[in-house]
Order: C-alpha cells, then structure tokens, then sequence
C-alpha cells in the first residue's frame, strides 16, 4: 500500500463539521439561512431539498470555496475562514466541476494533485487510485477526450488522492454507470479501513437513503427535517422535499424545523420555506430544535 502523508490531526472533537447560525447571502437573495448544523466523525450524512435549498453552498463553504456571510462554521475544530488552509488538508470535494486539466493526462492529473497535497510518493498513488477507480487502461490519454463519466471517475480519484477523513460529494452520480456509482461506497472507506466522514448531496432519493446515515432536507436555505435514513420512509421523503405535510405518525413534530429558529419576532413566521409545513397556530413558537 502506497505511503499517503497523513495531514496534522485536527483539535481533539467530536465533531467533524459545527454549523451555528450560518448565513450565506447572495445579494438580497439567502442561501443558507442561520443554519445550525453538527456533525460527528464518521458519519454519512446526505443533505438533501430542491434545487436552491442551499445544499451546494453549504458544501462549498466547508470546502472553503466560499465565506460565509455571517454564523460560525469549524471542520475539525479549525475554525473557517480563519484556517482555512488546513481544513483544505482534511477535505476532499466531488462536485460539479471536476477540477481536473484538460490537456493533461489521467495521470499526469493525480500527480499534480498528489504533490500539491505532498502525497509522499505521488506516482505511486496515481498508479494505485487509477486502478482503483477502473481508469489504469487510461491513465495516459487526456482528460479531454474522456466521457463525463470517465471524468467524474477520475475526479473521484482526486478528491481522496490525500485521503482526507472528510469527503464532500455533490451530487457525484452525474454521468456515472452502475459500476461507478459502487465507487462512491467504496472511497467512501479510507486507507486504513476507517469509515471517511461523508456529505453528500443528490437527488435519487433511493441512493441517499441507501449511502447515508442520516437524511437532513434544506429549503430555502433552512433546515425542515433532520432523521435517521433508517426512521423515513422513501414516499414521505419525497413528499417533504416537495413541500408537502406529513401526518404526525409519519414524522414527530420534534424533528421538524418549523421557520428555522428565526431570530426576531417579525421573522417568526414570514418567509418560511414552506409554509404548508406549518402545524396551525403558533403553540409550537419557535422551540422546536
């Protein structure tokens, strides 16, 4: 097995990602909205809602792609934006972009990456991540004359060349087959056999119960259900991402985030992502965790 310099082990905690109050916004328009967020060392959480809930621009702010606008956020202790650089040691990103050159090759990618993260011996580790991910018979060619699903293979390859303990996927199907898509469980298990901390966003419902350990659903930035994958049922999912209410047998009233925790009492209910969540009356405030 091919030596990978470990990065510095972050601050002693159990949290692989804290969120508290964060607030992303884009103009006028809000991304995220005073989300608060902890996650655990090896856990597999699928964030999941429509498009413009949110879910990129979370994942794109532990990247450290973007800043937030307001809140707190800490992966692995180091507190962002402030240390950024090594939570960039801790983390690899599947996204929509591939990050990869073009006009190189396969790879001639993994070993650019490879020493930029000083992967101990760089050529090794391609050598072994382009088995892995079935791209050996390819490792020569440019990554402009592969398919999207060749790249987001190769993609896959570069996010755990470092292997960080934290994986980022966004929506990592795209343009992937069945044998790619086993890919994802797989890189999902670092070097040493332990379980990596995953978050992954999608939209085939079925795979995320299937890959996760826990489902959180983003509307318009807020938090409207937090559950174990194994405590929701697909219809109900599907039924809550699409705004529609489920009955108190299907979902206990202690797991919805009714409006959010909104911060002043004009807030309280106005805006809310949606609003045919909402039990009748206000009785429920905004206690709910």
């Amino acid at each position: 097995m091919v030596a990978v310099v470990k990065p510095t082990a972050p601050t002693a905690t159990q949290w692989a990602v804290e969120a508290a109050g964060l607030t992303r916004r884009y103009g006028t328009a809000r991304a995220l909205r005073h989300l608060d967020l902890t996650i655990p060392w090896d856990q597999r959480l699928a964030i999941l809602g429509p498009n413009g809930a949110g879910k990129t621009t979370f994942l794109r702010i532990v990247a450290t792609l973007v800043r937030p606008t307001a809140g707190r956020i800490a992966v692995g202790g180091l507190e962002l934006p402030n240390q950024a650089a090594a939570v960039r040691r801790h983390v690899g990103l599947v996204a929509h972009q591939t990050f990869l050159y073009d006009e190189l090759t396969a790879r001639e990618n993994l070993l650019f990456y490879g020493r930029l993260y000083r992967v101990k011996d760089p050529a090794e580790r391609a050598n072994q991540l382009l088995e892995r991910v079935g791209l050996a018979d390819r490792a020569d060619d440019r990554v402009r004359t592969f398919s999207r699903g060749l790249q987001q293979r190769l993609a896959l390859a570069r996010a755990v060349v470092h292997d960080p303990p934290i994986l980022l996927l966004d929506e990592p199907d795209t343009g992937l087959d069945v044998a790619g898509l086993e890919l994802l469980a797989r890189l999902s298990v670092d070097e040493s056999g332990r379980r990596r901390t995953v978050l992954l966003t999608t939209h085939n419902l079925p795979r995320a119960i299937e890959l996760s350990d826990r489902l959180v659903v983003l509307a318009n930035g807020a938090i409207i259900l937090d559950r174990s994958a194994t405590d929701v049922d697909l219809d109900t999912l599907d039924r809550v991402i699409r705004g529609e209410k489920p009955s108190a047998e299907e979902l206990p009233i202690a797991q919805l985030y009714m409006a959010q925790r909104a911060t002043t009492a004009d807030e309280k209910w106005a805006g809310h992502p949606h609003p045919n969540l909402l039990l009748e009356g206000e009785g429920i405030s905004g206690e709910v965790p």
